[in-house]
């Protein structure tokens, strides 16, 4: 099983290498994004707070994902300025693993909604930060069928958390949103 590990480092590597560069080859102006605004490309920053049930330990366990985030946002397209989302989700999590399907269902300023599925990511635990990266796809609404990535770094007041009987239930910090 060890090979499959470094595979889905490369993997997930490779995408968000692929989404760095789309981001940025997008926001230049006169790019071909910039001439379709439903096209944008989208960079936020901000914060979320995601809470685990149970929380995640050092063994992977079924977990539920909820929590919140609120972004400020530049585009390509200046009608987009912030957003505020939900997240929702579930799959088996622990501190140094994470296989599970994530929502975040976003409210940008103009009233639009935008649903993104996360299939890939990873939060790694790490002296009491929480790693976080992980990369979807737009499914409903504004930006449909567009790429998305969200990396943050998160914290844990107790970084020995992950060893205690609870677990980490609870990471905040601030995030980053790119659509592409």
């Amino acid at each position: 099983m060890g090979w499959k590990k470094p595979s889905r480092i490369r993997r997930f590597t490779a995408v968000t290498a692929s989404v760095t560069l789309a981001v940025l080859g997008t926001a230049v102006p006169g790019a071909s994004a910039s001439a379709h605004p439903s096209r944008a490309a989208v960079s936020c920053t901000g914060s979320n707070t995601i809470s685990f049930s149970p929380g995640l330990s050092l063994t992977a366990q079924h977990t539920r994902i909820g929590g919140s985030g609120s972004y400020s946002c530049l585009s390509t397209d200046p009608a987009v300025k912030w957003g505020r989302s939900s997240i929702s989700g579930g799959g088996r999590n622990g501190c140094f693993f994470s296989d599970a399907t994530t929502v975040e269902r976003i409210t940008w300023n103009t009233g639009e909604k935008t649903k993104v599925v996360y299939h890939l990511g990873t939060v790694q635990q790490v002296a009491g930060q929480a790693v976080v990266l992980v990369v979807g796809r737009v499914v409903e609404g504004r930006f449909k069928g567009r790429t998305v990535t969200s990396p943050g770094l998160q914290t844990v007041l107790n970084p020995l958390e992950c060893a205690s009987k609870g677990g980490v239930e609870r990471i905040t910090g601030p995030s980053t949103l790119l659509i592409v």
